[in-house]
């Protein structure tokens, strides 16, 4: 992935959604919850985009 493109945290399994109105997005790998993307928490605080995406698995129906 370059660094030009997007990561997408809701097609990454590490992505949650909490409780919290202050912070309703979250990443597990990480461990942390923010108001933005995580992604785009992590790209603003290491110049570099995440590196712990890892796609959900798509149910077999």
């Amino acid at each position: 992935m370059t660094e030009t493109q997007r990561i997408n945290c809701i097609k990454c399994q590490h992505f949650y959604v909490t409780w919290d109105p202050k912070f309703p997005k979250g990443c597990k790998a990480f461990g942390f919850k923010s108001h933005t993307m995580p992604s785009q928490t992590v790209l603003s605080s290491s110049g570099k985009p995440c590196m712990n995406f890892e796609p959900k698995e798509i149910p077999k129906t």
